[in-house]
């Protein structure tokens, strides 16, 4: 070979191709001549028969005349006839030779066109399988994009979440510290009116030290998140009844507050809302007037400053610790509800005051209802906004409520008669959401 380079060369497939297709040319020739010649092969023999057969029965007829020469000629007919059938044979193992030389060119032929095809067929499947990988891997990269847009999402979510968790952790935090400045101030403000009223020579109001307010918020469980009520009120007011409608308890469930003739709570106890999505936590508080504690110390001594909410269950008048309860909780700046319960009780009361007899079976009674529901609702109202004149306080609504009523009504179910439960209910979740 020269000094250049070798280069490698495809196959010229089309002149394979036309080679292909003179070789099978001249193999259809080459058998359309065998087929010619032993065709003529073939008539030659029959009329060589022919002419034998008449040479034969020309030599019977002579044969009388000449035995011995149609002998000698039959012989010779006979030889002639073998030279033929010979050459027919010959032409014969020809022709056969030709056909399967045909033959197996023609296998040839199709062996090379379905090994083409074959081949072809091996081709348009590696190009599908690599179209279908190609694919594939498109398919792949795709869903790979998506993933990562959305683990850029998710971790967008994450940071947004920690930003306004931060932001609220931040803002609980400020509020506390406002909270704090708050109560820090209006100790400062306690103390001070606490010096003026005892050189003025009232009662002093006791403002609790840092360390009691940390010793009562353990004490009860004060816990973040929750809403802590305290119900207080004078003994046998109907407290623990209270709590336990409050809580959706009937007085004789298990888990409730004990109620009795007598008052029978010694010491602040305290009840979680049975419902686990609420977030309130009920106490009750030991009745004033039970314990030998000044009326005035009676907020102080209770703890009842560390709560998020008091309710105040009084009867027809205040009393001083009612007094001492809402004053103090006006200056500590904690919400006060004004209850007065066993609202059914006192109309029933009413009721028979005014003439209605429950074995008068032909006696108006919704009638009877209506006039005394009416006027215990006014008269109710009109004393406790004068007790509130009295007592130098400023006005605020009374919740006149059937422990029956406002159980029913914590339920679910739908109460019988009705007056402020729904109200009380409604304002307390108010003022627990705006204080959680």
């Amino acid at each position: 070979m020269g000094g250049g380079h070798s280069h490698h060369r495809e196959p010229d497939w089309g002149a394979i191709r036309a080679q292909q297709e003179a070789e099978a040319r001249a193999c259809a020739q080459a058998e359309a001549r065998a087929r010619a010649q032993a065709e003529a092969a073939r008539q030659e023999a029959e009329r060589a028969a022919q002419a034998a057969r008449a040479e034969a029965e020309r030599l019977m007829r002579e044969a009388e005349q000449a035995r011995w020469r149609f002998e000698a000629e039959q012989a010779e007919a006979a030889r002639r006839a073998q030279a033929a059938r010979e050459e027919a044979e010959r032409q014969r193992r020809e022709r056969e030779q030709a056909e399967q030389a045909a033959r197996a060119a023609r296998e040839a032929a199709e062996a090379r066109a379905r090994e083409e095809r074959q081949r072809a067929e091996r081709l348009a499947r590696e190009a599908e399988e690599e179209r279908r990988r190609q694919q594939a891997a498109e398919e792949a990269a795709r869903q790979a994009a998506i993933a990562a847009q959305q683990e850029r999402e998710r971790q967008q979510r994450a940071r947004e979440e920690e930003n306004r968790r931060f932001q609220a952790e931040r803002e609980a935090a400020e509020r506390a510290a406002q909270r704090a400045a708050e109560e820090a101030r209006q100790a400062q403000a306690a103390r001070e009116e606490a010096e003026r009223q005892l050189r003025d020579g009232t009662r002093p109001v006791v403002v609790p030290t840092p360390e009691e307010y940390s010793a009562f918020r353990a004490k009860i469980q004060h816990t973040g998140g929750f809403f802590h009520v305290a119900v207080s009120g004078i003994a046998g007011s109907g407290k623990s009844s209270l709590v336990n409608a409050f809580r959706g308890k009937h007085n004789m469930d298990l888990d409730t507050a004990a109620v009795g003739v007598n008052e029978t709570t010694l010491v602040v106890a305290r009840y979680p809302d049975p419902n686990p999505s609420s977030r309130f936590v009920w106490y009750d508080v030991p009745g004033a007037g039970t314990l030998k504690v000044p009326d005035w110390k009676y907020f102080n001594d209770q703890g009842l400053f560390v709560f998020d909410c008091i309710i105040v269950v009084v009867n027809n008048r205040f009393t001083a610790t009612d007094v001492a309860i809402l004053s103090n909780a006006r200056r500590f700046g904690i919400p006060a509800f004004i209850v007065r319960s066993k609202a059914d009780q006192h109309i029933r009361n009413l009721m028979k005051d005014i003439g209605y007899n429950s074995d008068d079976e032909g006696g108006n009674k919704a009638s009877y209802f209506a006039r005394a529901r009416d006027q215990y609702v006014a008269e109710t109202i009109r004393s406790i906004r004068t007790n509130l004149q009295e007592a130098n306080l400023p006005d605020q609504p009374v919740y006149l409520v059937s422990n029956v009523s406002l159980q029913t009504t914590v339920v679910g179910k739908a109460p019988k008669k009705i007056l402020d439960e729904v109200k009380l209910l409604t304002d307390l979740a108010g003022t627990a959401h705006r204080s959680v």
